[in-house]
């Protein structure tokens, strides 16, 4: 097999392992690294492939070994540390921005219109917690959808190991995600960019009311280390309405006068918004915002740092 042969069965397939790693480490600029080492791998043991399984299944499992070998040099634990939710609210027990070195990703790079769940923001923090074990056997049962027997031949182990690494990692699955994670998206695409366009018309008027009005009350805002005003090493979030407006109102209602611009985008298969603060003349990047929304109003805004705003063909000024 030579360079062009090898091209052609393999570059067809580079989008869905882009995917696939992504949802496993949850950095898009490591999925990225991980999909070469993948074609390299693939490269190197072209001999050795002999056509007895379909060639998307072979680049999967050897982009999951690369994955699990990436976290066996470079373990990660995500920190512990909780935010009370309200009895009833659909918000995960942690936010995303708990998970520090988690990238959101735009829609175009990811498969979304056939798995929107398995690449928003909650089920990729929610997977961080899992061992990197059991986040291989879930992904490969449950989103990439094969068996336990074949799962088991990927993974060097038993379909029982599997089926007893898949138990577990569900239970802990369902303690991470929101609760009703169906039955709060908003479907209509009118009416998100209804409640976007809110959103975006609120804040940049600073306008209080307008802003309580688009916002839930039990609405939680987080942020990444050193994202959207709020600098220091660890992640920082807060809850209810009113602790979110107090903690806004720096850069809204500061002594210094703060302008912002904001421009709509799609992060992960939902409603996005990148933000630009004014300065020295130039509106700079300022915070990628994501946002989760219920009915009509803005449940969750996780803020990512300005570095993300290339993968999104975002300028770094306006």
């Amino acid at each position: 097999m030579d360079e062009t042969e090898f091209a052609a069965l393999t570059e067809q397939h580079r989008r869905e392992l882009r995917a696939h790693c992504y949802r496993f480490l949850g950095s898009l600029d490591e999925a990225e690294d991980l999909v070469q080492e993948t074609f390299l791998r693939a490269w190197r043991g072209r001999e050795q492939y002999a056509g007895r399984a379909s060639v998307r299944a072979w680049l999967y499992k050897i982009a999951t070994n690369a994955c699990l070998d990436f976290l066996g040099r470079t373990p990660r634990v995500v920190p512990s540390v909780d935010l009370p939710v309200a009895s009833g609210s659909h918000l995960a027990p942690r936010p995303a921005a708990a998970v520090p070195w988690l990238q959101p990703a735009p829609d175009d790079l990811l498969d979304v219109a056939i798995a929107r769940e398995t690449v928003e923001l909650a089920f990729l923090a929610a997977v961080q917690y899992l061992s990197p074990r059991q986040r291989a056997v879930l992904i490969l049962r449950d989103v990439v959808g094969w068996s336990a027997k074949e799962t088991a031949a990927a993974l060097e182990t038993t379909p029982a190991s599997v089926n007893s690494s898949l138990q577990r990692a569900r239970a802990e699955l369902k303690e991470q995600l929101p609760s009703r994670r169906t039955e709060w998206r908003v479907e209509s695409s009118g009416e998100e960019r209804a409640v976007v366009s809110r959103y975006i018309a609120a804040i940049t008027a600073a306008d209080d009311t307008a802003i309580a009005a688009v916002l839930s009350d039990d609405v939680r805002c987080s942020h990444q280390p050193g994202a959207g005003g709020h600098p220091g090493p660890d992640p920082t979030w807060y809850g209810g309405l009113a602790t979110v407006l107090e903690g806004w109102a720096p850069v809204l209602h500061g002594a210094a006068t703060m302008e912002l611009r904001m421009l709509p985008t799609r992060a992960n298969g939902g409603p996005a918004v990148a933000t630009y603060l004014r300065h020295d003349g130039r509106f700079r990047a300022f915070g990628l915002n994501a946002l989760s929304i219920g009915g009509d109003r803005v449940t969750e805004v996780t803020t990512f740092v300005p570095s993300v705003f290339p993968a999104f063909g975002l300028p770094d000024a306006l």
